[in-house]
C-alpha cells in the first residue's frame, strides 16, 4: 500500500510541476480539459495520501518524508488552482447571465475545499465577486451619495441622480445580485454556510448602498413638487420588495431587508405630508389679482394639472394610504358614484374629490373680489369647466367617476346660465323707459 501511495505521489508531481505558477495558459482552457481533469485527480491523490501516511499504518521510515512531500506538492496545487479560480471567476465577471457554465469553477473549488483550502477558496471569491459587483453597480450609472452631498445638489440636478436610480435598481436586484444568488447556490452547492456567507459578504453593500438612497432622498426639505419623486422611488422599492425578501432572507443579510423596510416607512411618511402640504398650500392661495374675462385662474391650472398627475399614482398612493383612513373635516357635497373606482381605490378617491373641493371653495372666494356679479359667475363658470374637463381627460374620471362629473357640468353651465341672465337684466336696464311707452303707442 505505501509503494502505491509513493507512485500516486510521483505521478501528482509530474502534473503539478508541469502547471507551475510561471505557466500562463489555463488549466481550464477550451483545449485544455484533459489536462484539467488529470491536476484535480493529482489533487484528489496527493490529499488521500496526506491522510495514508498521517495514519499508523504507513510505515513509520516513509511516513514523515512522503507526508511532507506531499504536503509541499499539494500546497503548489493549490496555489494553481488559487489562480486558476481567480481566473474563471474573472472570465465569468465580463457577462451576467448567470445560467452560463460553471462547471470549471465549481470543481475547483469542491478540489480546494476537499483538500482543506476553503479560506483561500472562498477569500478568492469574495474578492472576484464583490469587484465585479462594484463595478457593475458602476456601469449601471449608479454612484454612492451621502446625505450631505445630496443635501448640496438643486433638485433638478438630483431628479437626474434619482432617475438613474430608478433605472439601475431594477437590473441589480433582479439580475446582478439574483446572479450572484445563483453563481453562489451553483458553486458551493454542498455548504449552506459557506454559500451564505459568499452571497452576504459579494453582495451587502452594494444592496445596502441601493436600498438607502430612497431614504436618504426623503430626508430631504419636504415640498409638494417633490411629491412625484418620492411616489416613484416608493413604487420601485415596493415592487422590488418581494425580490428583496426572498434573496436576501438569511440573518446574515436582516440588515439589507431592514434598510428597505426603512426606505418604504420614510418614503410613505413624506408622500403623506407632502398631500397635506399641497392642500394647506390651495387654502393659503390669497391672490387678489383680477385675471381677463374668460380666462383660467392660475391656481386652477396648478392645482389641476398637479391632481392629473397625481392620479397615475393611485395604486402608489392607494399603498401608502392603506392603513390610514381619510374622513373630510367637512361631507363631500357630491357623493362619488359607485360606478367609479372609489369602491376599489378606497380613500384616495375622497381625498382626491376634497383636494377638488378645497379648489373650488377657493374659487368662490377669489369670485367675490369682481365687483360686476355677472363676472363673478363668467369666472366661475370658466374655471369649473376648466376642472371638469381636466377630470374627463385623465384618469381622475376613473376615481372621480360619472356622477361626480355630471353634477359639476350642472354647475358651470348653472353659473354660465346665470351670468347670461345678468347680463340680459343690465342691457334691459339701460333700455329708457319713456322709450318703450312710446314703442308701445305706436304699435296701438
Amino acid at each position: 500500500m505505501d509503494s502505491t501511495m509513493e507512485e500516486n505521489i510521483a505521478a501528482a508531481e509530474e502534473v503539478v510541476n508541469q502547471w507551475g505558477l510561471e505557466v500562463d495558459a489555463s488549466l481550464f482552457s477550451d483545449s485544455g480539459r484533459a489536462d484539467s481533469e488529470r491536476f484535480l485527480r493529482a489533487t484528489a491523490d496527493l490529499h488521500r495520501s496526506m491522510f495514508f501516511f498521517s495514519s499508523p499504518s504507513a510505515d513509520p521510515a516513509a511516513r514523515s518524508a512522503s507526508l511532507l512531500r506531499a504536503h509541499s506538492l499539494l500546497s503548489a496545487a493549490m496555489r494553481r488552482l488559487e489562480r486558476e479560480l481567480h481566473l474563471l471567476l474573472s472570465a465569468h465577471g465580463q457577462r451576467l447571465n448567470p445560467f452560463d457554465p460553471l462547471r470549471p469553477v465549481s470543481n475547483v473549488s469542491d478540489s480546494m475545499i476537499s483538500a482543506g483550502y476553503g479560506m483561500e477558496c472562498v477569500r478568492v471569491f469574495k474578492t472576484m465577486r464583490k469587484s465585479f459587483v462594484d463595478e457593475s453597480v458602476r456601469r449601471l450609472g449608479f454612484e454612492r451619495l451621502t446625505q450631505s452631498q445630496i443635501h448640496k445638489f438643486e433638485w433638478e440636478a438630483l431628479e437626474s441622480k434619482i432617475r438613474d436610480w430608478l433605472a439601475a435598481a431594477p437590473v441589480a436586484f433582479r439580475a446582478l445580485f439574483t446572479g450572484e444568488r445563483l453563481l453562489c447556490d451553483r458553486v458551493f452547492a454542498g455548504s449552506d454556510s459557506i454559500r451564505e456567507s459568499c452571497f452576504a459578504d459579494v453582495t451587502r453593500d452594494a444592496a445596502a448602498r441601493f436600498l438607502a438612497f430612497p431614504e436618504l432622498v426623503a430626508r430631504l426639505k419636504r415640498s409638494p413638487e417633490k411629491l412625484f419623486r418620492i411616489l416613484d422611488l416608493h413604487n420601485a422599492v415596493a415592487e422590488l420588495w418581494p425580490d428583496i425578501e426572498s434573496m436576501f432572507r438569511f440573518e446574515s443579510t436582516a440588515a439589507i431587508r431592514k434598510q428597505a423596510v426603512n426606505s418604504l416607512l420614510r418614503l410613505t411618511e413624506v408622500a403623506r405630508s407632502s398631500l397635506a402640504e399641497f392642500e394647506a398650500a390651495i387654502q393659503r392661495d390669497a391672490s387678489r389679482s383680477l385675471i381677463t374675462v374668460g380666462d383660467v385662474h392660475p391656481l386652477t391650472r396648478y392645482v389641476m394639472n398637479y391632481l392629473v398627475f397625481l392620479a397615475n399614482y393611485q395604486q402608489t398612493l392607494a399603498d401608502i394610504f392603506a392603513d390610514l383612513a381619510f374622513e373630510p373635516p367637512s361631507p363631500l357635497p357630491d357623493p362619488l358614484s359607485s360606478s367609479s373606482s372609489a369602491a376599489a381605490s378606497g380613500s384616495i378617491s375622497v381625498r382626491i374629490a376634497w383636494l377638488v373641493l378645497v379648489l373650488i371653495c377657493k374659487l368662490d372666494v377669489k369670485a367675490e373680489l369682481y365687483r360686476e356679479v355677472a363676472l363673478s359667475y363668467l369666472f366661475l363658470a370658466n374655471n369649473i369647466q376648466f376642472i371638469v374637463r381636466k377630470v374627463k381627460e385623465s384618469k381622475l374620471r376613473l376615481l372621480l367617476g360619472d356622477l361626480w362629473v355630471a353634477r359639476h357640468e350642472a354647475k358651470a353651465r348653472h353659473h354660465a346660465a346665470s351670468c347670461e341672465r345678468l347680463a340680459w337684466s343690465k342691457v334691459a336696464a339701460t333700455v329708457p323707459a319713456d322709450t318703450s311707452a312710446e314703442l308701445d303707442a305706436r304699435e296701438a
